[in-house]
């Protein structure tokens, strides 16, 4: 899960240096990827109207559906 969400969001942004990814586990099932990018690429990360995070977020919830967990993305201004 942490490779995917790695690999779009580097894709996504024009600083993929500044991108800062962490992984915590809340619970048994619940994991939660807080995301920092560059205060430049946020709108970028979130897109029109949230399209981009929601779909980011959408085949995050899946890819841990997968494994049984429940995947949180939670995009952090710096």
């Amino acid at each position: 899960m942490y490779d995917f969400v790695e690999y779009v969001i580097r894709r996504l942004v024009d600083k993929p240096d500044s991108v800062q990814l962490t992984e915590e586990e809340k619970e048994a099932n619940k994991v939660v990827f807080q995301l920092k990018v560059d205060p430049e690429d946020v709108g970028k990360v979130i897109g029109r109207k949230g399209r981009t995070a929601n779909a980011v977020r959408t085949l995050l919830s899946a890819i841990a559906a997968r494994e049984g967990k429940r995947a949180i993305l939670e995009i952090i201004d710096k």
